[in-house]
């Protein structure tokens, strides 16, 4: 297995730009604590949110294109369902055919993302393990070119263009509270960072995948319940993101499913951002407490994903 010192700030670097003309800058708002009925406090909100295919994943999704040979078949990834747009949403923009498994869990507004980039979409499975094994199959059987929300190299070295990006827009931060689920987007992003600044993990208490490796010192498998299961729920995190994890990760911080909840309704209801609950997960440990900054920490918090059902807020 492929350890974590292949993904490189170098390598990462060197990938910004060839992904740079398919994926957003996106935008970033300071907000204050007290509008949230909180201690004043200023935070920083990076809005990948506002990404193409609705999170962060196309970053991901584009570097694989670019990077490997992609067959005839097409390419097949599984997914909760924001991995699955991104995989669709680039194969269209690059004019390859996509199929993509997901699990019931899936919430509908991400499966009619899925289908309006025009991949082919194949639901079964109660969780994204089961969707894993059947796209897995597929690739076997078709030949088609797989591509793993988590566990590959040029998803962690896409996912870490955000933290470059970060880095860009606010050099001043000292933390930066990152959701997890398979965990490629804070490995990517703590290996662009590499100890430069802290780096927390917030999972929800009934998926704590990073929190259950951490305390094992290796991956293993965790409950994938709750409000934010289809993105953060994926068993375990991957092998590949463990040893970044482990080296520049200061710890994971779980959080209930009515934290997160409470954070998607403040997000909107104070700012107007629409976050899915596993796009809120981060700024759900700040709001409930479980994230005390330090007498003037510079906090900024990354809220990564956008698709669900704006008729719920």
């Amino acid at each position: 297995m492929t350890n974590g010192n292949t993904i490189t700030r170098e390598r990462i670097a060197a990938m910004e730009p060839r992904i740079r003309p398919y994926v957003r800058h996106t935008p970033v708002l300071r907000v204050d604590m007290a509008d949230f009925d909180r201690p004043p406090l200023a935070v920083d909100l990076k809005l990948e949110c506002l990404q193409h295919s609705g999170s962060f994943k196309a970053r991901g999704a584009f570097t694989n294109l670019l990077e490997r040979p992609v067959p005839e078949a097409g390419v097949v990834a599984a997914s909760g369902g924001n991995h699955g747009a991104a995989v669709a949403y680039a194969a269209m923009r690059l004019g390859h055919k996509a199929t993509i498994f997901v699990p019931e869990v899936s919430p509908p507004a991400k499966l009619q993302r899925i289908r309006g980039y025009g991949a082919e979409l194949i639901v079964g499975g109660a969780r994204y393990a089961e969707a894993l094994a059947a796209s897995e199959a597929f690739a076997e059987k078709t030949g088609a070119l797989q591509i793993h929300a988590f566990n590959q190299e040029e998803t962690l070295v896409g996912q870490g263009t955000l933290g470059l990006e970060i880095e860009q827009d606010l050099p001043q931060i000292d933390t930066l509270l990152v959701a997890v689920g398979g965990g490629g987007l804070i490995g990517g992003i703590a290996a662009w960072f590499a100890g430069r600044i802290r780096i927390v993990a917030i999972e929800p208490e009934g998926a704590p995948t990073l929190h259950r490796a951490f305390e094992a010192g290796h991956p293993v498998d965790a409950p994938a319940e709750g409000v934010a299961a289809d993105s953060l729920a994926p068993k375990r995190v991957g092998e590949m993101m463990f040893p970044i994890a482990e080296a520049f990760v200061e710890r994971s911080i779980l959080v209930t499913d009515d934290a997160i909840i409470a954070a998607q309704k403040a997000l909107w209801e104070r700012v107007r951002i629409i976050a899915e609950p596993g796009g809120a997960a981060a700024f759900a440990a700040l709001l409930s407490g479980r994230y005390t900054p330090a007498p003037g920490e510079r906090i900024a918090v990354l809220v990564c994903g956008s698709n669900t059902d704006p008729a719920k807020f």
